[in-house]
Parts: C-alpha cells; sequence; structure tokens
C-alpha cells in the first residue's frame, strides 16, 4: 500500500478521536453546561447530521480542486472549530461547531476514501478502506480512553483542545506526503456520478450500512452512562472500557480488512448473526461488569468487521462514481450514526433505564438482516419475471 493511504490514516485518527470522545465526555458537559444528558448526546447527532450533509455536499464542491489542496482546507477547517468548541460556554454554539466540524471531517473522509482507493490496487479497495478505518478505530483504543481521562482530570475543554493539537502534524503531514492528483473536470461529471449511484445493489448495501452503524452509536453514545449506572464500574473505569471496546472495534477493521476484498459474504452473514446474538445477550447481561467487559470488546470486534467489509462493498459497487462514492459511503455510516443516539436517548428518556439502547440495537441489525431478505426476494422475484 502507498505509505500516502497511511498518512490519511493519521489525519482521519485526529477526527474520529473527535467524533466518538464525546461518549466518555457527555455526562460532564451537560452538567458544565445544564443541559440533560441526551440533549448533550445529540452533539453526537449533531456531528452525525453534518457528515450526512457534508459528505456528498463537500465532495461535489471540492471535485474542481486537487485532492491535496482539498484535504488540506478540510483539516485546517476541522482543527479550527475546535478551537472554537474549547472556548465556548455556549450549548448552542458548541453544537454549531460540531455541526461545521462534521463538514469539514465528512469532506476530509470523502476525498480521503476516494483517494485511497484510487491509490490502492484494484482487487484491494477493502484493505485501502481499512487502513483509512483504522484510524478512527485507534481513536477508539487511544484518542477517545485519552480524551475522557482529560475530561475527567481537567474538564471536557481540554478533550477538545487536543484534538485540535494533534490535528496540526497531519495537516505538515498531508502536505508532504499526499500526492497532488489532478481535479476531476467539472459539473457534468458529478451528474454523471449521482446517476451512477442509482443501482439498486448499491443502494442496499448503503442502507445495511446506515443500519449496522447505527446500531453502534445507539449503544455506545451512552457506554458511560450505561457501565456507571448498570454495570456497576466507578467512572475511573471508564476509559478502560471505551480502549476495551476500541481495542474490538481495531480487530474488526483489521479482520474485515483482510476478508472484505475476498470473502465479504462470509463476514456479513456469520458476522452479522453473531452481532445480532451479542447485543441481545449483552442487552440481558448488563448488571454483569464481566460480561459488560467481554462483550464491549466482542461487540467492539463485531460491529466494525461488519461496518467496514458493508463500506467495501460501496467502493466496489461505485466504481463509476470514484469521487462521489466515498462520500455516499460517509453519509449511509453517519445516517446511521445521527439516528442511533436520537432513538437510544429517546429510550432513555421515555424510562426505559441505561440498558435499553442495547435492545435498540439489537433490533437495528435485525432490521439489517430483513432489508438484505427482501432486497433479495425483489431481486429473485424480477429476474423470474424477466424469463
Amino acid at each position: 500500500m502507498p505509505f500516502a493511504i497511511y498518512i490519511l490514516g493519521l489525519a482521519v485518527f485526529a477526527q474520529g478521536t473527535s467524533e466518538f470522545m464525546l461518549s466518555g465526555l457527555v455526562p460532564n458537559i451537560a452538567a458544565d453546561l445544564n443541559v440533560s444528558i441526551p440533549a448533550a448526546g445529540a452533539l453526537t447527532s449533531a456531528f452525525a447530521a453534518g457528515m450526512i450533509v457534508g459528505a456528498p455536499l463537500m465532495a461535489v464542491l471540492s471535485m474542481r480542486w486537487p485532492r491535496r489542496r482539498a484535504l488540506l482546507v478540510f483539516l485546517v477547517a476541522f482543527m479550527l472549530v475546535h478551537v472554537a468548541g474549547a472556548l465556548t460556554a455556549s450549548f448552542s454554539v458548541l453544537l454549531v461547531t460540531r455541526v461545521l466540524g462534521a463538514l469539514a471531517n465528512a469532506g476530509f473522509l470523502a476525498v480521503g476514501l476516494a483517494t485511497a482507493a484510487g491509490m490502492a490496487p484494484p482487487n484491494a479497495k477493502g484493505r485501502a478502506t481499512s487502513i483509512l478505518l483504522g484510524g478512527i478505530t485507534l481513536a477508539c483504543v487511544a484518542g477517545v480512553p485519552a480524551g475522557a481521562a482529560l475530561g475527567q482530570t481537567f474538564g471536557w475543554r481540554s478533550a477538545f483542545w487536543a484534538v485540535a493539537l494533534i490535528s496540526l502534524p497531519a495537516v505538515f503531514a498531508v502536505l508532504r506526503s499526499v500526492p497532488d492528483l489532478a481535479p476531476a473536470t467539472g459539473g457534468p461529471r458529478a451528474g454523471r456520478e449521482l446517476r451512477a449511484l442509482r443501482g439498486p445493489r448499491l443502494l442496499v448495501v448503503l442502507a445495511l450500512a446506515a443500519l449496522v452503524n447505527a446500531a453502534t452509536f445507539c449503544t455506545f453514545t451512552y457506554l458511560t452512562p450505561l457501565v456507571t449506572n448498570v454495570s456497576g464500574f466507578s467512572p475511573g473505569w471508564v476509559p478502560a472500557v471505551l480502549a476495551l471496546f476500541g481495542l474490538g472495534s481495531f480487530a474488526g477493521v483489521t479482520i474485515g480488512g483482510r476478508l472484505s476484498d475476498t470473502r465479504p459474504t462470509l463476514v456479513l452473514i456469520a458476522g452479522g448473526i453473531a452481532l445480532l446474538a451479542g447485543w441481545a445477550l449483552f442487552a440481558a447481561t448488563a448488571g454483569s461488569p464481566v460480561a459488560t467487559l467481554l462483550l464491549v470488546f466482542v461487540q467492539g470486534t463485531l460491529s466494525f468487521a461488519v461496518g467496514s467489509t458493508l463500506i467495501a462493498q460501496v467502493l466496489y459497487a461505485a466504481t463509476q462514481a470514484p469521487s462521489l462514492g466515498g462520500s455516499f459511503a460517509t453519509a449511509a455510516l453517519n445516517v446511521g450514526a445521527a439516528a442511533g443516539p436520537v432513538i437510544g436517548g429517546a429510550t432513555i428518556a421515555a424510562g426505559l433505564g441505561y440498558h435499553s439502547p442495547l435492545w435498540v440495537s439489537a433490533v437495528l441489525v435485525a432490521a439489517a438482516f430483513a432489508t438484505a431478505g427482501l432486497a433479495e426476494a425483489v431481486r429473485r422475484h424480477a429476474v423470474v419475471a424477466a424469463r
């Protein structure tokens, strides 16, 4: 793999730290800014909503730019909005900075996925994808627990400053290592790529990616109150539990990267069944500290193995849309990341308890299986009707 792909993974590490770190900061932000925990959890949904809108929008707007310039613009903007977030005393302003940061993150990830897929060998898009997503999972392993530890020691604002600081070396690394590939030609190409993205197979895979990621974020956003209020861990355990989830997610991306190019069906079917069973088992045993530690790791592994494989399948299905395929993959992930915390927060607000998002996660994975089954039935009916 070209070294520049690993540099893109470094930048994604900084951005992934920001996206995920709120799972360890939600209680502190809620207390400091005088809002409820579900309201603070909405910061995750706001970030995801910005990613949904920003991924295709930023990809289209930056099609005329050389890719290195686009990556640098998005990364610098991402760094600056985190400085603003660290300085504000207003929840509304913080909410706006999360949306703006998400727009920049979405643009970077969309262009980064397209750049990595373009530099990778034709049959290795899954490996290239896993390297970029590996930056996110390493953020779960190191960045998110470190952010939680900083938040508990120095306040949640220190985590925002840390994200801005670790983005700075990524700017120089992208400037020096990513080739300055020529920009795409203008608007007509965008129209052609958008038409290519209407294929039934691609739409189904995007829907599956959204549902699986919704299940992941539904639980992950509220993991801190879950482990402290249901599993019985003290707050000092939170960084370790988050790191355990991150280790699982890194293992999952690694597995997905090795198998998504050659045996995607195995990962999606066997891994999906295990993922569904794991969420249900976690919900039933959340009061056990031992079961919680085990299932946090297992579910992190399964979620990211299945999720990264689905994203690789999006890139394979979107070969006629090399610039916008990555943006739609990013948008699909974040449709799930926006919906999951909202649904999970609604169940908590309804008085169903901090373990209720686990049941929602199980239902969302079941919905993914139902969607895949329905799509396959429609496809077979169309084949029979055409004979």
